[in-house]
């Protein structure tokens, strides 16, 4: 894709990103969104939270292949049932790191204490679960 040139009134905001070299593969929010299955609001919204930094001519995103690799960390992250802060922090200690850029960068104790919140986010889901059974058993069962 070939990108835009800016105009002078058009200067990236602080938190966007200098403008990409001319060789650089960049997408759109469209491309991303499409390709993430994610909506276009949420990648709005994960830039106004600081965890995507695209490049912006005027109001249009363009998005590197870092920041691909940023939003796959993200959507694990979220998947593994981390918090927006918390995958921030591992995004920010993930700088410089030499893991793949789609591993998160988490710790054994991070590990165990999510396992812990998910097993008991789980215990929780079955109660209501056969709260629920039991609520629809009485409902449809002749007294």
């Amino acid at each position: 894709m070939n990108v835009p040139q800016r105009s002078e009134s058009s200067a990236p905001s602080s938190k966007a990103k200098a403008r990409p070299e001319p060789r650089e593969q960049l997408f759109t929010i469209g491309d991303l969104a499409k390709e993430f299955s994610v909506s276009l609001r949420t990648l709005r919204f994960y830039e106004d939270r600081g965890l995507l930094s695209p490049y912006r001519d005027g109001t249009a995103r363009f998005y590197r292949e870092e920041d691909k690799s940023r939003l796959i960390l993200i959507l694990k992250g979220k998947q593994l049932g981390f918090t927006l802060g918390e995958i921030r922090d591992m995004l920010a200690t993930k700088r410089g790191s030499l893991q793949p850029p789609t591993a998160l960068s988490l710790n054994p104790e991070q590990i165990a204490t999510q396992i812990s919140h998910l097993e008991r986010q789980r215990a929780e889901i079955e109660e209501a679960i056969e709260e629920l059974r039991a609520a629809h058993k009485r409902l449809i069962t002749p007294a």
